[in-house]
């Protein structure tokens, strides 16, 4: 039915506990997984090599993250880092990779960085995705603070 999935991450809890569940949907379906994780060039000033830098770490550890759960069970995960806008970046992912839906959370980034993106990334793929989009609460079990 649905042979891949495509995870967006920022390495939030939000995003592990969408990327727990896509690999729940990937098991059942034998899907394999594309992780992503988009640097925001809007906010990572790319004439700079360090914040560049830094932003490629922190991507590199939000993809593997996933990769890690992946191999928990037994799904098969291709990591991607691209820079842009998320929620464009995620969209263009679908059609690249090519996604038959998407696996993400519903609450990432919190503080200033969630003011900035307005209506919020997750939001705004809903809106656009032209496959389906499964989004995942940070509390799934209805027990955590929010």
């Amino acid at each position: 039915m649905y042979e891949t999935l495509l995870v967006p991450t920022d390495g939030s809890p939000g995003s592990t506990v969408a990327a727990e569940a896509a690999m729940v949907l990937a098991d059942r379906f034998d899907a394999e997984v594309h992780a992503l994780f988009v640097i925001d060039e809007r906010y990572v000033p790319t004439e700079f090599d360090i914040p560049v830098e830094a932003a490629e770490r922190e991507g590199e550890r939000a993809v593997e993250a996933v990769e890690r759960l992946g191999e928990e069970h037994g799904v098969h995960v291709e990591k991607h880092l691209r820079r842009g806008v998320p929620h464009t970046e995620i969209l263009e992912a679908i059609d690249e990779y090519p996604a038959e839906m998407v696996v993400m959370g519903t609450h990432g980034r919190t503080g200033i960085e969630r003011l900035v993106h307005l209506g919020g990334v997750t939001e705004r793929v809903i809106r656009s995705s032209p496959v389906p989009v499964v989004t995942i609460p940070l509390d799934i079990e209805g027990d955590s603070e929010r």
